[in-house]
């Protein structure tokens, strides 16, 4: 029996072909006995009339891929899956929204990932990032190259702006992939659990800036990212990302209406919102991402982060790898879309 053919969960072994049978045992709860019927149902087609369709348009491996998606639907189902203090769902980000998001680092932005050894294999690691591109696609790019790229398939903690949570849909999204509020609490909590976190020092000023002014950093703020990686002794790992800041070239931006939808800006581009919806499809740059050497926070005792003087050099030191590396990118870059 081929292994979309029998669904398998950590409680039983049940063969679609045939309904389950509850006979002298409990019969299970009301979410388990639905997932069981979906698993007949759907099993069932598959291994009947739908079978041989299947192995046509599927190709090998499918019944493996069948019965993982069937898997991985029960326990959705039956809420047999865990999520962190932060709201986390490791499950969730791996099987729905990193696929979600792969094609589009590997086949439309055919992302280049180097320094990846530069991110310890272990530990709390805080990583340090240019923002650019009117949408923020930079951060979920880095994101995904962390995870697919690295021999340990660490997952990326973004620290987010508050905008992001108020949202009703995005805000639910984020805290399931892993994502929580850009404040230094939750960063040194998640440093000293050994999380990889991310931060993004520029916000708004970065991904909103017009396109005449790509690649110039702008201010990282009050370095309230290096107080929190001094607290939690971890390294400070730049990352420089080229090919972002031409998704979607800014050439205007509508103040007044933003101020009026209560947002940071409303970008103009040479496509949107000229050709409405078809305006918001990215254009097909071609991205590098390049970590960094770490900074060690160690040295320095963790009442260092209460130093002003020495808080504002580290964030200055970071601020400065990371805008000398985009400039090495762009003199090495041939072109921006091959």
């Amino acid at each position: 029996m081929t292994a979309a053919r029998e669904y398998a969960s950590e409680a039983r072994v049940i063969p679609i072909e045939s309904a389950p049978s509850w006979q002298g045992e409990p019969e299970p709860a009301g979410a388990e006995r639905i997932a069981d019927r979906i698993a007949e149902a759907v099993g069932g087609a598959l291994a009947g009339r739908f079978g041989a369709a299947a192995d046509r348009a599927l190709g090998k491996g499918w019944e493996n891929r069948a019965a993982n998606g069937l898997a991985f639907l029960r326990r959705r189902i039956t809420g047999d899956y865990e999520v962190d203090e932060f709201g986390f769902d490791q499950e969730l980000t791996e099987e729905v929204f990193l696929s979600l998001l792969r094609p589009l680092a590997e086949k439309y932005f055919r992302i280049e990932v180097r320094g990846i050894e530069n991110i310890p294999a272990e530990g709390g690691v805080l990583i340090v990032s240019n923002h650019s591109g009117t949408i923020p696609l930079d951060a979920l790019m880095t994101q995904v190259a962390i995870h697919d790229h690295h021999p340990q398939r660490r997952h990326l903690r973004m620290l987010a702006a508050d905008l992001v949570f108020v949202l009703p849909v995005a805000g639910e999204v984020a805290r399931k992939a892993g994502h929580t509020l850009a404040c230094n609490e939750d960063a040194q909590a998640l440093l000293e659990r050994g999380e990889v976190v991310g931060v993004w020092p520029e916000g708004f000023k970065g991904i909103g800036k017009p396109f005449a002014e790509r690649y110039k950093l702008q201010r990282f703020g009050r370095g309230g990212f290096v107080a929190s990686a001094l607290r939690a002794q971890v390294p400070i790992v730049p990352c420089s990302i080229v090919g972002a800041e031409e998704t979607y070239p800014m050439i205007g931006n509508l103040k007044p209406l933003a101020r009026l939808l209560g947002l940071p800006y409303l970008p103009v581009t040479p496509t949107f919102p000229w050709l409405g919806p078809l305006g918001a499809l990215p254009l097909p740059t071609k991205w590098t991402i390049q970590f960094g050497e770490p900074i060690p926070t160690d040295s320095h005792p963790k009442e260092a982060a209460d130093d002003p003087m020495l808080v504002f050099d580290l964030t200055d030191q970071v601020r400065e790898t990371i805008q000398h590396t985009l400039y090495k990118l762009l003199m090495q870059r041939r072109s921006v879309f091959f």
